[in-house]
């Protein structure tokens, strides 16, 4: 089946089988792999992308849902070829650990910060709730995205 949808910015027409997940098209039909497979049944956010405005699991949206959508993906958050504010915040603040989870937790602070421009430690507590850091760098993280919201 066709689908037609914009990804980071660029318009795709896309012959797809319909039973693929939108993260399977992401990584293996697009070679967009900055969006990383993890747990694959939605739990540990590795995986996270924005979709029209809404942080979402890319594991369980099935890419023919994603017709006619918006998608942005981490490799989209570079500005102007330098990397964003988010991102240089998560290395200023040491928030990039191993490293895995920090592109779904990139896309869950940028969807927080593009609702919200200064949210609260709570806010960002909850917009982060979705994705698991096994390097235990929640605190970091948390800072990072609280600096980016600041003037």
């Amino acid at each position: 089946m066709k689908i037609n949808l914009k990804i980071n910015n660029k318009d795709y027409s896309i012959d797809i089988e319909p039973n693929i997940t939108l993260l399977d098209l992401l990584r293996d039909e697009l070679g967009l792999t900055g969006t990383k497979r993890g747990c694959e049944i939605g739990e540990c956010g590795a995986c996270t992308v924005i979709m029209d405005g809404e942080a979402v699991n890319s594991c369980l949206v099935l890419a023919p849902q994603t017709d006619g959508a918006e998608i942005i993906t981490v490799e989209g958050l570079e500005e102007n070829g330098e990397l964003s504010k988010l991102q240089k915040s998560f290395i200023e603040h040491e928030a990039v650990h191993c490293g895995f989870c920090t592109p779904g937790m990139l896309m869950s602070a940028k969807a927080l910060l593009d609702k919200n421009p200064n949210p609260t430690v709570e806010e960002i507590k909850t917009a982060i709730a979705g994705n698991l850091c096994r390097c235990t760098g929640y605190k970091q993280i948390v800072e990072a995205i609280q600096k980016t919201s600041e003037p």
